[in-house]
């Protein structure tokens, strides 16, 4: 038995709301680790507090899309794809306001290392890693909005070279640490900064994840790929 064309419609209505909720969700994330980022690298406290003006608004919109996809679920009772659709909606506002959250870290450590005298390596270390960071986020959201589970499984690849910054990043701070005590502040407060943005690619893989959920039906959480599934170099 088909659905009214006027139910059908409002459904459809909803549905879309929801992803333009989570669009709305991503975009603003997206703006805070590049904000946070540029703040810690230019020591701009003004930036800090746009990350923190911004949490609010992040919170806010995953409480909104957790609402309506209960509300679209308990109502519309959808199956198959649909259903899927609205869990992963839910899955991936969870992995944005934890993004949020971390973003707002990396915002505190630029706030920590602001009154120090700017460094000479420019944090070309930290920068590089935030803009890696931020690209797999972008990418990630991309083949979300897009369903597109091949480029997805690109983009959680990715995430190896998140790791490789933040393990770089930790055996040259503490070196630094170790030759010149005088660095030690500086040198804590970027790996913090590096644990935060190697943190934010493991949820932006964990979007990705979602993206494949969503074309195949198919969980490839903690490594669970098929060989047909393993993306070519």
């Amino acid at each position: 038995m088909k659905a009214h064309p006027h139910i059908s419609e409002q459904f459809d209505a909803e549905l879309e709301q929801a992803r333009n909720l989570l669009m709305e969700m991503g975009g603003t994330v997206e703006q805070q680790l590049r904000n946070a980022c540029q703040a810690l690298t230019t020591h701009d406290t003004e930036l800090v507090q746009t990350v923190r003006d911004a949490e609010d608004r992040v919170n806010q919109l995953e409480i909104d899309l957790d609402e309506l996809c209960v509300h679209i679920i308990a109502l519309r009772q959808p199956a198959a794809t649909d259903l899927r659709t609205l869990i992963g909606l839910m899955k991936a506002s969870t992995d944005l306001e934890r993004i949020g959250d971390e973003a707002e870290r990396i915002a505190k450590v630029a706030k920590a290392v602001s009154h120090l005298p700017f460094p000479d390596d420019q944090y070309n270390d930290i920068r590089v890693m935030g803009a890696t960071t931020s690209a797999m986020l972008s990418k990630a959201l991309d083949v979300f909005a897009r369903v597109d589970a091949d480029q997805a499984l690109a983009v959680i690849a990715s995430d190896e070279r998140v790791d490789a910054d933040y393990d770089a990043i930790v055996r040259q701070r503490g070196q630094q640490m170790s030759e010149h005590p005088a660095q030690i502040e500086r040198a804590l407060n970027v790996i913090w900064a590096a644990r935060a943005l190697e943190r934010i690619g493991d949820h932006a893989k964990n979007i990705s994840e979602y993206a494949v959920f969503l074309a195949k039906g198919e969980d490839v959480r903690h490594g669970n790929l098929t060989a047909e599934q393993t993306p070519s170099d």
